[in-house]
């Protein structure tokens, strides 16, 4: 439990206090509407069908205020810059803002769903009672020719504002939770980011959808009409002094003032995106590498980054609205930035195409622009504020740990003292064996000047391929006793297989019993829970003792 609390302590805590305030709204919001005695009137006909429609208004209105909040990417590394100064804990938060924003997601799909049923359920009965199916207080109340109560379902559903923009905020709705399903998000990703942005529709009707003001009250009036006293004898209303004709009005629409500031902050995040997409990007270098990677070496007037960070690319010769997540792969030290990009999908595939027509001859074609927005901030910013460092790639996703060991070259050629780091792990698992191309020549690169200083112990990696087909197999074990590996030309021979973690978390354990340990991974999420796990599992309750902080890239 106290391993579980030094890694997620401050997760569950945000939970829960995020869980507790749309509790709290929803029950305060259920008895406001289902005891506050203005809404007496309206509670006979549709009964708690009003309490069950408002209380579910108020839980969304919280959340979306906070949607925006996750996506104001800007915003969070202005956050995190301003919280060097806190704790890894903290910062570890920011790192997990699309979870949230998926959390906050679900319960608007949730709440919207109560929501819509209750009204569904409300339009049915005000109906009935306009039929005269009701008693004769709801005979009275339907006959007073207020619009409320004198609608059918289907005039409130489509000549209302609350009825259209409600029907225009569902179906919104729905087609942007069906297309961020994890198979859509990946096999098309095009579906998901066109749909996601009929959020500016939703919100647009959000912020009309209260105007129509179609929930009422009994409001007051001169005299005023005693509702205690005259909801028993409706026949009387209007003949005596205590039970004049009741009025009826709609609520103050409260929806815009939830939502106004996220939308103001979310529309000043998109200018500064525009502003860095209009900035001019020129090309340093194009590089094909193996196994389908292209690498793009950029040049930005002003552009500042930090180890691990990713940037948004843009080409408008292939779409003005798609924006893609890359992590850089140079460091900070070096007067440009690049990215290492897998050809997985149609944006890619024609990204590599107009790429090797550029590298062809030598020089980008004029209308191969590319559009950036960035750097943002990720978990692996922090790998230098830990004792060691437990790195872990899987196939592309070794690049935030090849800007990180580009940085720690550039650091020891120029004797940096304020290098806190003693010791690094590094771990790549690959599917094939092109793969390791990529940054063999930095890892040879690495141990060369390491030894020459030497600190040959500062960097232990290990290399799996986890494939390899039968003429590999039998090429390495002709040439086994080679000195460099027959796959990478290291002088660390390449493992074959997956990495028994347990093995692995021992033997640092072991070296390192007193010692804070950063494990950073940027791969699949089936990974991510089996180091999660790992980290818990070997870290000490004693303070003295090793803990492992788990950190994950998200994008």
């Amino acid at each position: 439990m106290s391993n579980w609390i030094i890694n997620h302590g401050l997760s569950a805590f945000i939970l829960v206090l995020w869980m507790g305030i749309n509790t709290f709204l929803f029950v305060y919001y259920y008895l406001f509407y289902d005891h506050g005695l203005q809404f007496l009137y309206t509670r006979h006909i549709v009964g708690s069908g009003l309490s069950w429609a408002r209380a579910p208004a108020a839980v969304l209105n919280f959340n979306c205020m906070l949607i925006l909040l996750p996506v104001c990417r800007n915003l969070l590394s202005l956050i995190r810059g301003n919280f060097t100064c806190c704790g890894r804990s903290l910062r570890k938060q920011l790192d997990k803002n699309l979870t949230f924003h998926k959390l906050v997601a679900y319960m608007i799909a949730l709440m919207t769903a109560v929501h819509t049923i209750a009204h569904l359920f409300n339009m049915e009965r005000f109906n009935n009672s306009r039929q005269g199916k009701g008693d004769e207080l709801s005979t009275e109340l339907s006959e007073l020719g207020d619009e409320t109560f004198a609608a059918t379902p289907t005039y409130v559903v489509f000549t209302t504002i609350a009825g259209l923009t409600g029907v225009i905020i569902t179906l919104a709705l729905i087609l942007m939770i069906t297309s961020s399903m994890e198979i859509i998000r990946r096999c098309y990703f095009e579906v998901f980011w066109y749909t996601h942005h009929l959020f500016i529709i939703f919100f647009a009707g959000l912020v009309f959808h209260g105007a129509g003001r179609i929930v009422r009250s009994v409001k007051t009036t001169d005299p005023p009409h005693n509702i205690s006293f005259c909801e028993d004898q409706p026949a009387n209303w209007g003949l005596i002094p205590q039970c004049p004709i009741p009025q009826f009005a709609g609520g103050f629409p409260q929806t815009w003032m939830w939502v106004i500031g996220p939308m103001v902050l979310y529309l000043c995040e998109r200018i500064v995106r525009f502003v860095r997409y209009m900035q001019t990007v020129t090309y340093r270098k194009i590089v094909i590498r193996p196994s389908k990677v292209l690498e793009l070496q950029l040049v930005k007037a002003g552009f500042k980054m930090e180890v691990g960070q990713y940037v948004f690319l843009n080409c408008p010769d292939i779409s003005q609205l798609e924006w893609h997540p890359f992590t850089m792969t140079s460091a900070p030290e070096e007067d440009f930035f690049s990215v290492h990009i897998r050809v997985v999908g149609d944006w890619t595939e024609k990204l590599m195409s107009m790429a090797m027509a550029c590298a062809k001859i030598e020089v980008p074609l004029p209308h191969f622009r590319i559009g950036v927005d960035g750097p943002f901030g990720t978990a692996s910013e922090d790998v230098f504020d830990y004792e060691v460092s437990m790195l872990v790639g899987c196939g592309i996703g070794v690049t935030p740990f090849a800007s990180i060991l580009k940085s720690i070259w550039y650091k020891f050629k120029e004797s940096n003292p304020t290098l806190r780091t003693r010791k690094i792990y590094f771990y790549w698992l690959c599917r094939e064996t092109h793969a390791f191309e990529w940054f063999a020549d930095l890892l040879q690169v690495l141990e060369r000047e390491m030894e020459e200083r030497g600190m040959g112990s500062f960097l232990t990696y290990k290399l799996f391929l986890t494939g390899w087909d039968q003429s590999h197999a039998a090429h390495v074990k002709v040439h086994f006793d080679k000195d460099t590996d027959v796959v990478t030309g290291l002088k660390q021979k390449t493992y074959y297989g997956r990495p028994h973690w347990d093995n692995e978390f021992t033997e640092i354990r072991n070296n390192h019993p007193t010692s804070v340990v950063g494990t950073f991974l940027c791969g699949p999420e089936a990974l991510a829970k089996t180091l999660e796990k790992k980290c818990a599992k070997f870290s000490v309750v004693d303070p003295r003792g090793i803990k492992f902080y788990f950190n994950k890239e998200n994008f």
